[in-house]
């Protein structure tokens, strides 16, 4: 059985979640509460030494080992199951691309606007905020174009691309100020169609752990 290293609030972990699920395996989290994320466990030296030396989240446990670093314990996933990476090497090849694009841009900065928005001890800085919505929005027009004329992220079926994308897109819209229903439509189809890969559940049901009403 795989274990999940995880907590409600992480999309990093939801996307990993939603890949088990989708390979239909057997799996069980092992949760962190958020107030303990929230207070910094994970950069503690014995955390790191004891689950992951970057200090971070997710971390699926397999085999006797512990990977790290969403885009990378998917990929693993994905070629170990045979499923959902690609058809063939140019849709691999575009699933990487896609992958990487998510990782730098798109779900960077939305998961730090929506942090500093929901959870941030302190009220964020307008100006910072200001550069992270601009940030979004640019990554969101990208997606926003590029799924206007297909029905996922890469070849016409899902693949990891997809679930790493979407990773955020399925929080409360509260948490991050996006309403990806009213804003994005072509993002928004691409949402519904996800629901259904196997076993699809929203965050909060997915990951252990309560939600945490946002703060600003």
């Amino acid at each position: 059985m795989y274990k999940l290293h995880a907590f409600a609030q992480s999309g990093n972990a939801y996307k990993v979640a939603l890949l088990l699920q989708a390979l239909k395996l057997s799996w069980s989290p092992v949760h962190l509460p958020f107030s303990e994320f929230a207070g910094g466990i994970q950069r503690s030296e014995s955390w790191r030494q004891d689950v992951n030396v970057m200090g971070e989240l997710p971390v699926l446990e397999v085999d006797g080992r512990r990977l790290t670093q969403s885009a990378a314990i998917m990929l693993f996933l994905a070629d170990k199951h045979g499923a959902y990476g690609g058809a063939n090497a140019d849709e691999r090849q575009e699933v990487m691309r896609w992958l990487f694009f998510d990782n730098h841009k798109f779900t960077s900065y939305l998961a730090t606007l929506r942090f500093m928005k929901s959870f941030l001890p302190t009220e964020p800085h307008p100006e910072v905020m200001k550069f992270l919505r601009g940030r979004v929005d640019n990554a969101f027009g990208i997606a926003e174009k590029h799924l206007s004329t297909r029905e996922y992220v890469v070849g016409s079926q899902p693949t990891i691309a997809d679930m790493s994308m979407c990773g955020y897109l399925y929080y409360p819209a509260d948490e991050s100020g996006y309403d990806i229903a009213r804003q994005y439509p072509a993002m928004a189809a691409w949402l519904e169609r996800l629901k259904g890969l196997p076993g699809w559940k929203p965050p909060y049901e997915l990951l252990p752990g309560e939600r945490v009403a946002p703060k600003w």
